[in-house]
This record gives C-alpha cells, sequence and structure tokens, in this order.
C-alpha cells in the first residue's frame, strides 16, 4: 500500500502501519486531548479526522482483507496491523499531543510509514 493522493484537496495520505494496541492508544490519547479547553479548533479538527480514519481502517480492512494481508505477509507484522492514512497536517497534530504515548508516538515516526 502505497501513499493515497485526494485529487479534491491536493492532500497526500500516508499510511502508518499501527497495531491494534498502537491504534486504541492513540484513540485514547486523541480523546483525552479533545476534553483539553486549551486545545485550538484546528487541531481539534484535525484530530477528530484521525479519530475517523481509525474507524475507516478497520471498515477497509473488512471489506477488502486482501491487500493489508498481503503486506502483513511479506513484513511479518502481526495480523492485526492495519495501514491508517494521515496527512502531514493530521500526523503532526497527533503528534504533538502531550498525551501521546512512546510506543504510539515511535510507531506514528518509525519504520511502518510506507
Amino acid at each position: 500500500m502505497s501513499m493515497v493522493y485526494e485529487q479534491s484537496t491536493r492532500v497526500v495520505l500516508v499510511p502508518h502501519w499501527l497495531s491494534a494496541a498502537d491504534r486504541d492508544a492513540l484513540a485514547a490519547s486523541i480523546e483525552a486531548a479533545l476534553t483539553r479547553a486549551d486545545l485550538p479548533a484546528t487541531t481539534a479538527d484535525r484530530l477528530v479526522d484521525v479519530l475517523t480514519e481509525l474507524h475507516v481502517a478497520r471498515a477497509r480492512d473488512v471489506v477488502w482483507p486482501s491487500s493489508a494481508a498481503r503486506v502483513r505477509l511479506v513484513t511479518g507484522w502481526d495480523p492485526d496491523t492495519l495501514p491508517v492514512r494521515l496527512s502531514a497536517m493530521e500526523l503532526a497534530c497527533a503528534l504533538s499531543l502531550p498525551e501521546l504515548t512512546p510506543p504510539v508516538r515511535a510507531a506514528l515516526t518509525g519504520g511502518r510509514s510506507l
């Protein structure tokens, strides 16, 4: 799976391959951040987009399981690892969260962004 270019918005979405534990921890970090009064509205909007993509990633794997399965087979990643497609802005907003745990931060910035 490679990058996706959305023609209408001219945004490039890069898949970040996250385990189920990483996806759950990312969602928990975002939900905690969204309760903060000092969170800028534009950051909150992007974080809601990330939450949406976490749900879409699961749905995408149900509808088209073979695509991600091939990548997992070749790489040796666990069966619960899914591509979460994020724009640069969404990734930056997620990485800016102090609530983000070190393992999730490493997963988002490590070698699983193909």
